[in-house]
């Protein structure tokens, strides 16, 4: 039996050659796999990426595979050459790439990788002055992606430098936890840099990278950005991420002062008090070169007004960056736009303003001048065109009775035009056209500004409570040139023509003999009851010329009393030098019949009478009292040679 059982074995390989085949090969190729050193395969690994790419591609460390029905690959060690042209020697590199491949679905050619881990990758990415960016390369690899099913970062690094937009990024990047409902984990993203030369910070989640294998499926992020006190949140989605080729995001700004924008995105905008808004950023392709960045349905304050509206900027090539906006709000400040004429908004209880305009607040407070004398930044106004429409609905002021505002803006090459520039007053309208040329290194400007239909009553300050009742509508037009570059040197230079007027009204009796300063009628009617006289019409006329304003005529005729003014107003140091004249047409046995001086300075204004002449008259009626009582009269009759005005003005006073 035994001596059977060896010949059965002897005679195996006579018997079945091709087992015996098998069986040696198959111990060779053990052995072979035992003996096996994969890192003779990373010379043709690195000479096929360098020949499809055109970089050169190294492995450094060892390759190493893990044999089974899944093949678990590992590299350590990589790097691929960046452009000629980039700032950093490698484009690429990794302290070591895993991934997983699937044994048979490669045998059938085709590749499934379930899973890829990188380890201390870092990816600098760079864009030329050609907008070039050095992801293409000039060799393009054929076939299709491999598909992959699983990817995890650890302690990555992410740069973006692109030296014509002074841009300089750099974030970590790490996968975060797997979330329930999604597929793949996103990746935490966090650091900052510079963006048009300013400092930021970045911080956030995006997708998966897997999911860029797409490049027409939406790329969903989650980031916030901070540039000083300026604030952004940016969630929504990106299309083709890495050609930013389009987006749909909703973007959240806020910061102290809009026009902290203009360092970081180029848009010149006026001083302003801390505001929020969100809406919906987007942006579409203008040409190779020129896009036009959608900022739409957004809401939210600026200072103590609400605001809402769109605001688009087209950007890049050599045209210059152009803003179209269409801005509304449903209660409006009035402080809050005064950044558009170098005027700070109050400070204090119930104001909203930031530390640098409260500080110029301040400032412009305790100067002795009204007129705001910060300058405007011409290098703003030359650096971009816009079209911006800013309607107003209700405008909340205090010293004014302004009703609402319909503006619109237009800035070309340097001169913007503000046609028109209308505001409600009193019910009636103040309607402007306003040129201004900063072309040169002072501001020429021109202004042609009409008032129609201003209601008298309303016009009276709160103090004048005699004037509430009063009955009217005032109409006028100025029109002046100057050059200037702040409010203050537009009105110390200007020329031009200023009137104001009106009709037929009604005003209260007793104030016209408070302005006469008739005591025997003030007297009668604190004895009886106020009523309204009847006004004939009242007129100014003013020529303007280098900065000083000279009545041609002024008067303010009532059936009762004629106002007759002269003197001047000094634009250029805000002073005020007015004597107006009562004239009373009726008999009055006790009228001071002093002028009113109207002096001062425009910050300070002081309204008084001629004391000396009062003091004279009462003097020379006590002497001829002092003989004859009824002889002190002759010192303070009024005889009422007033005589109604023959002249009242143009159309104006219609």
């Amino acid at each position: 039996m035994q001596q059977t059982t060896r010949q059965n074995i002897r005679s195996f390989p006579q018997r079945h050659p091709w087992w015996l085949a098998a069986l040696l090969l198959l111990s060779g190729v053990v052995v072979l796999l035992l003996l096996w050193d994969w890192n003779w395969f990373k010379r043709p690994i690195e000479r096929r990426v360098t020949a499809q790419t055109g970089r050169a591609f190294h492995i450094d460390g060892n390759l190493d595979v893990d044999l089974g029905r899944t093949l678990t690959i590992r590299a350590d060690g990589l790097r691929f050459a960046n452009a000629p042209w980039a700032r950093e020697p490698q484009m690429a590199s990794a302290r070591r790439l895993e991934f997983d491949l699937r044994a048979w679905s490669l045998l059938r050619g085709d590749v499934k990788i379930p899973r890829i881990v990188l380890d201390v990758p870092v990816v600098h990415l760079q864009r030329n002055d050609k907008l070039l960016g050095n992801w293409i390369f000039t060799k393009e690899g054929g076939g299709e992606l491999p598909e992959f099913r699983n990817v995890h970062i650890e302690n990555g690094t992410l740069t973006y430098f692109e030296p014509t937009e002074k841009t300089d990024i750099k974030v970590s990047v790490d996968s975060g936890r797997p979330q329930a409902n999604a597929a793949e984990p996103s990746i935490v993203v966090k650091g900052g840099g510079k963006w048009n030369g300013n400092p930021f910070t970045l911080a956030g989640t995006a997708e998966s990278p897997l999911e860029l294998r797409e490049s027409e499926r939406p790329y969903r992020i989650d980031l916030r950005a901070a540039a000083g006190p300026t604030r952004a949140h940016a969630r929504g989605t990106l299309l083709d991420p890495l050609s930013l080729r389009d987006f749909d995001l909703k973007l959240a700004l806020a910061g102290q002062n809009l026009d902290d924008l203009f360092p970081l995105l180029g848009v010149a905008l006026p001083p302003t008090p801390p505001y929020a808004l969100d809406g919906r950023f987007t942006r579409s392709i203008d040409s190779p070169t020129r896009s036009t960045w959608k900022y739409d349905g957004f809401t939210g304050k600026v200072g103590d007004s609400d605001l809402s509206g769109s605001a688009h900027v087209s950007a890049g090539g050599k045209a210059k960056p152009y803003l179209k906006a269409d801005l509304r709000s449903a209660r409006m400040d009035l402080d809050d736009l005064g950044g558009f004429i170098g005027l700070a908004p109050k400070a204090g209880a119930g104001e909203t303003t930031n530390a640098e305009l409260a500080a110029q607040a301040a400032q412009q407070q305790a100067g002795d001048k009204l007129l705001p004398d910060d300058p405007w930044n011409l290098a703003k106004l030359r650096a971009m065109d816009a079209d911006v429409r800013l309607r107003a609905k209700r405008i909340d002021t205090r010293a004014l009775p302004v009703d609402d505002m319909d503006a619109t803006l237009a800035l070309k090459y340097g001169v913007l035009v503000l046609k028109p520039l209308d505001f409600g007053v009193a019910d009636g309208t103040i309607r402007s056209t306003i040129r201004m040329d900063a072309r040169e290194r002072a501001i020429r400007s021109n202004a042609d500004i009409r008032a129609t239909g201003l209601v008298l009553s309303k016009l009276m300050p709160d103090s004048v409570k005699l004037g509430q009742t009063a009955v009217g509508k005032v109409g006028g037009r100025v029109v002046f040139t100057s050059q200037g570059n702040s409010i203050a040197q537009l009105a110390a230079n200007a020329d031009g023509d200023a009137e104001a007027g009106m009709g037929a009204g009604k005003i209260s009796k007793l104030l016209m003999e408070f302005a006469g300063l008739d005591l025997a009628g003030i007297l009668k009617i604190k004895l009886t009851r106020d009523e309204q006289i009847p006004i004939r019409c009242a007129y100014g006329d003013f020529a303007v010329e280098d900065g000083v304003m000279t009545p041609r005529a002024l008067v303010f005729d009532t059936s009762e009393t004629r106002l007759n003014g002269s003197g001047r107003i000094d634009l250029r140091n805000e002073r005020l030098d007015l004597t107006i004249r009562p004239k009373t047409k009726k008999f009055s046995p006790l009228s001071l019949r002093s002028p009113l001086y109207i002096e001062g300075s425009f910050k300070k204004p002081d309204l008084r009478p001629d004391y000396t002449r009062i003091g004279l008259r009462a003097a020379a009626a006590a002497v001829l009292g002092g003989a004859a009582a009824p002889a002190a009269l002759v010192a303070t009759a009024d005889l009422g040679q007033g005589k109604d005005a023959t002249y009242c003005g143009n159309e104006a006073a219609k």
